[in-house]
């Protein structure tokens, strides 16, 4: 699909629903004694598979126009498939259903995906699940097709060596059925929409610092979610009133948790125009997700550093942080990013080779780029590479490039965004 040059993009939208919440309210639910009610649950590819999972663990799933309705097993009482669970491309729900899974004891479920899953390390997981007596069987030791055996669980106090929101809240899950107290400690801040989400359901559930301490439950009780608009999509909206000259958008209903708002506090510090009330960073956890519009409207960029503790917090951000650089004034450093090259493609080769046929001047490190802001892109081609995110940077730097950007493997938003494209070309003046 082609995506010409354009100028003055405006109008309003309301960001799509929120993707990692609507995964954890729909696990949540099947986990929950009573029906949960999931207001505004995002459908796309990834959350379609959360949702027949669950089903197929036992969980009845009534899917309506404005909800989804979830009346699940309860915590310890998931069935045996029968056959393996097919996570297709989500990443989140890899990772997250195992410490559901870990406590059915004397019970067997085996997982698999889509290739890109294949390539998609689980050994972070399987570490505590095994220090808390479930068994994990993982191909080669890391990967899936792998089988989860659950167990009578011990508490245990784990120590993340890369701060990961999904490896937090697996164990988190975990915790809910075993002999205690469970602590997780994480070495910088990921987004915490499971401890939300947890503490609305009525756990015992303290955060101090970087470390979250969960109590062991006898059942979940959360009855309604109200899925916020994705932060994350949005930013995708975002970068296309910033980059675009003469833009003006008001993108409604955006989750503005603080351990989400990461790329749009980079954006600021690069001087793009975005307004909004955040979230404070910090602070009591609480159950709720607070929400705001952003007003976004063109504006001179300047480089920016964006150091390793800020990472976790704008994770799936960072590709549009290259492609903003490329505009920027000086250079735009991104370091301690090293968990990009386990998404669903190694996203920084992707962006680097992408942004690179484009005319951007960014190479490669280790753990991150560097880009030398150019004052804008030629134009030209960039696979997706599969990659839902890579591909929908690839149509904003066509917007805002000079000669168009053709991106091949487009339908890939649809894993997240499925009315991207609409959504875009609704903004055109």
């Amino acid at each position: 699909m082609r995506f010409e040059p354009a100028h003055g993009l405006a109008g309003e939208l309301k960001a799509p629903p929120d993707k990692s919440i609507s995964h954890r309210a729909a696990l949540l639910g099947a986990m929950a004694s009573e029906p949960v009610r999931i207001e505004r649950f995002l459908h796309a590819d990834d959350t379609t598979a959360t949702l027949r999972a669950v089903a197929a663990l036992g969980a009845l799933v009534e899917e309506r126009v404005e909800e989804v309705i979830v009346r699940g097993t309860g915590l310890r009482e998931a069935r045996e498939p029968g056959h393996t669970i097919d996570v297709r491309n989500a990443g989140t729900l890899l990772r997250l259903l195992p410490g559901w899974l870990a406590a059915q004891e004397g019970r067997s479920f085996t997982l698999d995906g889509d290739q890109s899953i294949r390539r998609r390390p689980i050994d972070r997981i399987a570490e505590p699940l095994r220090q808390m007596g479930a068994e994990l069987n993982p191909t080669d030791g890391r990967y899936a097709p792998f089988e989860v055996r659950g167990a009578r669980l011990r508490a245990i106090s784990h120590e993340l060596g890369v701060a990961s929101a999904q490896v937090k809240s697996c164990v988190l899950l975990a915790a809910l059925a075993a002999d205690g107290a469970t602590t997780v400690g994480e070495p910088a801040q990921s987004r915490d929409h499971t401890e939300r989400m947890l503490l609305a359901a009525g756990v015992g559930i303290h955060r101090h610092g970087r470390h979250v301490t969960v109590q062991n439950t006898d059942e979940l009780l959360l009855h309604r979610v109200r899925v916020p608009g994705d932060v994350s999509s949005a930013a995708f909206l975002v970068t296309a009133g910033v980059l675009v000259p003469g833009s003006r958008l008001l993108i409604g209903d955006v989750g503005v948790n603080w351990s989400r708002t990461g790329f749009l506090r980079i954006v600021r510090r690069m001087q793009g125009i975005v307004l909004g009330d955040l979230e404070p960073e910090g602070g009591e956890l609480s159950a709720e997700e607070p929400v705001s519009d952003l007003d976004v409207a063109h504006g001179a960029l300047e480089g920016a550093v964006v150091e390793a503790e800020e990472v976790p917090l704008a994770i799936d951000e960072l590709p549009l942080v290259a492609l903003l650089g490329c505009f920027a004034e000086g250079e735009t450093v991104v370091r301690g990013a090293q968990e990009l090259r386990v998404k669903e493609s190694d996203r920084i080769a992707g962006v680097v080779d992408g942004l690179r046929g484009l005319g951007g001047e960014i190479e490669a490190t280790d753990d991150g780029f560097a880009v030398r802001g150019t004052g804008g892109l030629r134009g030209g081609a960039l696979d997706s590479r599969g990659d839902h995110r890579l591909a929908m940077m690839g149509a904003v730097a066509g917007l805002a490039s000079r000669e168009g950007v053709e991106v091949a493997g487009m339908e890939t938003a649809a894993v997240s965004y499925p009315s991207f494209v609409e959504d875009l070309q609704s903004l055109h003046p």
